[in-house]
């Protein structure tokens, strides 16, 4: 068991990572920065891959916590580490990788995972009233945190004074702490993949008859979080090397500050984009979008909380309001969402407009 453990690549990616971010100032800064970048990214993915596991061991809730808060810790290093880059803290960083993870999440992810599940198995279906009731949490996250300070007057422009963005960060928390717990405890059954249970049935019934069932060797636990733990480090630690050179890419090529968002949001959300897309191939759209719209509740209902309280005692000034045409961009992707989701069936069509809508948000920033 020990040594199937050593050999997985989720246990030997960080240890390298460390390396590299401890030692790789050493190497020419072009080979360097070639190796952070798929150095971040697989780490990325064995710090969910263990905090996945913590999860499952320790059941729910806190299964759901405990991932949430190492993606929180994946994102807010990443943005911290790009706001430190320069000498002056990008004041709209924060707000264009939030507005960037929404996207992704209700256009891009959302849209490829209805349009793979009905490409294969013709038209889905899913329980209504727990999309809705996610649905109903991010719209409210989103208008409260990207959308009001353009109209709040006690701070310049799209940015909030210390006391409002203390007060929005608090309910913020409190607006995805109450979906958790709805998710969680009070009505479970809202969120359950019927096929996911059934299959689950099915095994517990294998198990009770004594028929042998496969077993998926796991790490200790103590050892599963220990490796969390370097995972999330090695994180911080290559955020910090790769920053500067982002930064400068970014120039050189005349690509907005935005654009640096949409990379940080695209990698947070790469191993949580991949497991939703597997479960609506395996026809668990259910699951594919407790993943995906879990995944944008987060990504405001936690990460804001935590840059308000670091932005508040640093003294930085964050500009969290969107321009107009972003605004648009986000109430038409909720309005479609709130459409599609309202029958409780997918079809491609679906899936097609919200990826057309994806491509219109990546090509407007890139060229906006």
């Amino acid at each position: 068991m020990t040594l199937d453990i050593l050999s997985r690549w989720q246990t030997w990616v960080p240890i390298i990572a460390l390396m590299l971010g401890i030692f790789g100032g050493l190497l020419p800064e072009t080979l360097d920065l070639a190796l952070v970048i798929p150095a971040l990214v697989m780490t990325v993915l064995a710090a969910v891959y263990h905090a996945e596991v913590i999860a499952e061991r320790v059941g729910e809730p806190y299964g759901t916590l405990v991932l949430a808060v190492a993606v929180t810790i994946i994102e807010v290093a990443l943005i911290i580490s790009l706001m430190l880059s320069t000498e002056t803290p990008v004041a709209t960083i924060v707000r264009d990788t939030v507005f960037a993870a929404v996207m992704i999440i209700i256009t891009g992810m959302v849209g490829l995972c209805m349009l793979a599940g009905a490409l294969q198995h013709g038209e889905q279906t899913f329980t209504r009233r727990g999309v809705s009731a996610a649905l109903a949490t991010l719209s409210a996250l989103a208008v409260l945190t990207l959308v009001l300070p353009n109209f709040t007057v006690s701070a310049a422009g799209g940015a909030y004074s210390p006391s409002q963005l203390a007060f929005v960060g608090f309910v913020s928390l409190v607006l995805y702490g109450a979906f958790v717990f709805v998710q969680t405890v009070r009505h479970r059954d809202y969120f359950l993949d019927e096929i996911h249970e059934k299959i689950l049935a099915e095994n517990e019934a294998v198990a009770t008859s004594g028929q042998p069932v496969e077993h998926v060797e796991r790490a200790p636990l103590g050892v599963t979080f220990v490796l969390l733990v370097v995972a999330l480090v090695v994180v911080v630690l290559l955020a910090k090397t790769l920053a500067p050179s982002l930064a400068q890419l970014a120039v050189m090529i005349n690509a907005p500050v935005a654009a640096a968002g949409v990379f940080i949001a695209a990698i947070v959300l790469l191993p949580e984009s991949l497991a939703a897309f597997r479960a609506a191939r395996a026809n668990r759209l259910q699951t594919s979008m407790n993943l995906a719209l879990g995944s944008a509740l987060a990504s405001i209902g936690l990460t804001i909380p935590t840059l308000a309280v670091i932005s508040i005692a640093m003294g930085w000034t964050l500009d969290l309001g969107l321009g107009n045409r972003e605004i648009v961009l986000l109430g038409l992707s909720l309005l479609v969402c709130t459409q599609s989701f309202s029958t409780g069936r997918t079809t491609i069509l679906q899936g097609t407009v919200h990826l057309v809508i994806f491509a219109v948000y990546l090509f407007t920033t890139i060229v906006p």
